[in-house]
This record gives structure tokens, sequence and C-alpha cells, in this order.
């Protein structure tokens, strides 16, 4: 008999890009599937919309607003299935994804989780381009780990898929978390199998750029929630390889993290840095475009990183006339000071 997937979709306000992803679920070239979909209280017609898909087949569910990670829960708990994949509602799968990662942990050990190609898009999925990543090979869970935060490199949740006994020894989604829950729970689906096996050709369109983004979010209430990630996460991860790899490994995931937040959440900021040198340290540089590149050299990572801040709040023309203006300023002192002495 041929294993059943479940397809798991939490939706919130996502009525512009629903219909395509629902879509992209019910083209998979893979049967049998069923397909869950859990409204988190959406305020616009995103139940409206998935309830049109009901009579072909589709499972709706309706909860009140308790974020992505309870909306996965909930599904997971009504799925049936043999295999997982979560789809994030804005998402997209290509239509043999499923088939091609079935069809490999078929044939290797299903103690192993099946990783697949992905690539950013904004506007239409034609614009992907599916680079190859260091992450796109077979590797143990912790070489998984380690390649991952050594590098900065990630999977977005659609481009898994697990195995329902793997999923059950992982646990549930954290619900407390709201930036960075897949970063948390994928580590510990990684770490509850016995490697990721990667397949060629199962590809997934992750939808990026969008203003309501979670992964875009600013807030302090984000970066709260994305260090207590890094948090839960490094000591899963040195549990099962206490080495200088895995050490360097998590100092080096949270120099990022200091890296991307600063300056704001000093406090976070603070308790990072001393668990970085905790951990023996990282020797991670800052990174960014060319202009960030630019900048650092003349004013230092800390003044480019306000100025970049600047650029993203106000927008590059707005910014441009600050720092010009900044430039007059900083040229008037001088002379002021000048003519003093």
């Amino acid at each position: 008999m041929k294993p059943l997937v479940s397809i798991l979709i939490p939706c919130y306000n996502a009525e512009a890009w629903l219909a395509q992803t629902l879509e992209s679920a019910l083209a998979q070239t893979w049967s049998p599937t069923e397909i869950i979909l859990v409204d988190d209280g959406s305020k616009d017609r995103s139940l409206e919309i998935a309830k049109q898909f009901e009579p072909r087949g589709i499972k709706v569910i309706t909860q009140s607003n308790k974020g992505a990670s309870a909306a996965r829960n909930r599904a997971f708990q009504e799925s049936q299935g043999d295999f997982i994949q979560y789809l994030d509602a804005d998402d997209l799968l290509a239509p043999d994804k499923v088939e091609h990662q079935v069809q490999l942990l078929a044939n290797e050990n299903c103690n192993c989780v099946a990783a697949g190609e992905w690539a950013r898009f904004y506007k239409t999925p034609s614009e992907a381009l599916f680079i190859p990543q260091p992450l796109w090979i077979d590797m143990s869970p912790v070489d998984w780990l380690v390649y991952a935060w050594q590098g900065g490199w990630m999977m977005h949740p659609a481009a898994w898929l697990v195995p329902q006994h793997i999923t059950e020894k992982a646990g549930a989604w954290n619900e407390t978390l709201s930036l960075d829950d897949d970063g948390e729970y994928f580590c510990r689906v990684v770490l509850a199998s016995e490697g990721v096996q990667f397949c060629r050709g199962a590809r997934t369109y992750y939808r990026s750029g969008l203003p309501t983004s979670l992964s875009g979010s600013k807030s302090s209430a984000a970066y709260e929630s994305a260090f207590q990630s890094i948090e839960l996460s490094i000591p899963a991860l040195l549990s099962i390889e206490n080495s200088p790899r895995t050490r360097h490994a998590c100092a080096t995931k949270l120099q990022r993290f200091i890296y991307e937040v600063y300056p704001d959440v000093p406090e976070l900021r603070k308790n990072a840095e001393m668990k970085v040198q905790q951990l023996g340290g990282s020797g991670l540089k800052p990174s960014g475009g060319l202009m960030f590149q630019l900048l650092s050299q003349i004013v230092g990572w800390q003044q480019a990183k306000h100025i970049q801040k600047l650029v993203y709040r106000y927008g590059y023309s707005q910014a441009a006339v600050g720092w010009k203006l900044s430039k007059l300023i900083q040229r008037l002192k001088w002379e002021i000071q000048k003519s003093i002495i």
C-alpha cells in the first residue's frame, strides 16, 4: 500500500496568495495525499477562499488566532499521513516535489528526513533561480546543523518531507515562538533523524519580500523569539555532540544574531555576547552588500548598520539626504572648531 502524505497548511491573512498555494498542493503527482488547512483567525477573505476548495478534498479547520506554530500543531493532530509536508500559505510546491521525496525515502532509510531544492521569488515563481547551496548534499544530523549555522544557510519549511514517526519523536512546534519557530523546530527534527537526504528535483518556491512577512519583522518581540529559538537549539545540538566544532557553530549562530539585530535590543545583544564568549568565541565578521562593506571600511560596521537601518526605514533617497546632511553638519562643526583654535 502506498504511503499517505499529509500536506499541512497554517493560514493567516493570506487571501492574495492562498488559492495559488492550494492549487500547488492539489497538483501533486503523488497519490494518496491529504491536505489540511488551519485558518488561524484570519481577518481577510482567507477562510472564504479556503472553503471554496473543500469540494476538491481540502479539509479546512478554523481556530482563534494563536500563531503559526499552534496552527501547524492543530493540523498535525488532525493528520493521518505516513509523511508530513508543511506548507506556508504563501509558498508553492512544484507538482512532483512530494513524489520525488517519497520515492527517495522509500528507497533509503526511513529514519532519515528529506530536504529539497528551493528558491526565492517575489511576484511570480518564474523569477526563482535554483542555485545550489552547501546544504544541498546528504549529511549526518550534526554535520547538517554545523554547516547551516557556520554559513548562515537555511532550508525553509516547505523544502522538507518528514516521516511521521520522526515528527512524533521531535515533538510539537513551540507555540511560544514567532520569528524562527521553524529554525528551532527543524533543528529538533534533524536531530531526531539518522540523517538528511537531499533530493534533487524536489523543488519549492519561497515567497519573499512581503510587508507582512514574519521573517522580516524587526520588532523587539520578534528579536526575543529569534534569540529564544537559538537558546533552545544550542543545547539540543550540544547534547548530541559537545565538541570544538559544534561549540564554534553555536557561537557563530549567536554572533550572526548580534550583527543582525544591532543596534536594537541591547540587553539581548549583551546576553548573546556573553554566551559567545562562554562557547569560545566565533571570529565571524559582519556581512552585507557592497554598500554595507564600503561603509564599514569608512565608518565601522556599527555606523554602517545605523545607516542601513535608515535606508530600510526611510528609503534610499531620504537616507541619502540624511547622510549628506550629517556629513555637512560634521564639516561645519570642524570648520567652527578650526576657527576657534
